[in-house]
């Protein structure tokens, strides 16, 4: 089914869905050709990678690795809440906030990044000028309009069908380097996203809730699964700063990093992050042990010293 022509796909449409929109979204439209130097370098890690981008907006709010945020559509005013709170949060750390444009969580993350004055990127499942939801029209103008993008892998007029938006959760996972689930129920989609983004070595994220919450029982379960619980807002800001070095790692030199006592443990035997954090290290002194050591990794990540293993992992860089 996902070779169907836009033809094809529109009287499938037609025939089993209400009529496609054709109010089309103003702004710059872009089309970025896997393998021109446009091209996100994220997607290349991904599987089957576009061939083609298609955007309307800031094809610049690509180039920047950001963070998702997803949820359900049918959200509590609590998953909605935790989704605008966050996107806005990361979004003034200078963050890109990525998400599907849906209902619910999706709309929330752009609406957050919005209020921050944040750049934030839509990643369609139907082409640009076949919107889903159309109630969410506005918005995606209003992305555009704040030098932020909505973008498809599909062709202008190719319109949203069920296997699109499963083949879209993909593009999300690349385009970011941390996937956070605020609110999931059982099934759900969300669930592909972070099957996604574990595939390439991204972060997943999630918010935990109440046990009797149905709509929360899939972020509860990812959280059992291995995803990182965000508990609250300074958990967070520490998870953001550490992975997109919002705490100035820049100012580190190559050569300083190269005498620190958790590099060097490092170096000698990979551990995960929950290993690092059972250790007493003489430089901490009085400080927090997961924002002290999550900021020691990004640091290491950014002189390309250290990477995430496949099995979650830090250890030296291949390129070391």
């Amino acid at each position: 089914m996902s070779d169907l022509t836009p033809a094809q796909a529109k009287a499938l449409h037609k025939k089993r869905y209400k009529p496609l929109s054709v109010e089309k979204l103003e702004g710059p439209r872009f089309e970025i050709v896997r393998g021109s130097s446009d091209y996100p370098d994220s997607l290349t890690e991904i599987d089957h990678p576009p061939a083609v981008i298609y955007g309307i907006g800031n094809k610049e709010a690509l180039a920047q690795r950001g963070l998702a945020i997803i949820g359900a559509r049918r959200a509590t005013p609590y998953g909605q809440s935790a989704a605008y709170e966050f996107a806005s949060e990361a979004a003034a750390q200078g963050v890109v906030v990525i998400s599907g444009g849906a209902l619910g969580c999706d709309a929330q993350a752009h609406r957050g990044s919005l209020a921050a004055s944040g750049k934030t990127v839509v990643v369609l499942g139907g082409g640009c000028d076949q919107l889903y939801p159309e109630a969410n029209r506005n918005l995606f103008q209003e992305v555009i309009n704040n030098h932020g993008a909505v973008i498809s892998e599909r062709h202008w007029d190719f319109p949203p069908l069920p296997y699109t938006f499963r083949a879209r959760n993909r593009i999300i996972a690349g385009l970011a380097r941390a996937v956070l689930i605020v609110e999931a129920g059982l099934p759900s989609g969300t669930f592909s996203t972070a099957d996604d983004a574990l595939a390439i070595n991204r972060d997943v994220w999630a918010v935990p809730g109440s046990i009797s919450s149905p709509t929360s029982a899939g972020a509860n379960r990812l959280i059992y699964q291995g995803a990182t619980p965000i508990i609250d807002k300074e958990v967070f800001a520490d998870n953001v700063a550490a992975l997109f070095g919002t705490l100035k790692i820049q100012d580190f030199s190559r050569e300083t990093l190269l005498a620190d006592e958790v590099l060097e443990a490092l170096y000698a035997n990979p551990m995960r992050l929950e290993e690092l954090l059972t250790y007493e290290w003489s430089s901490k002194n009085n400080q927090d042990t997961l924002p002290w050591v999550m900021t020691k990794i990004a640091q290491f990540e950014q002189a390309g010293l250290v990477e995430r293993y496949p099995d979650g992992r830090y250890g030296p860089a291949h390129s070391v």
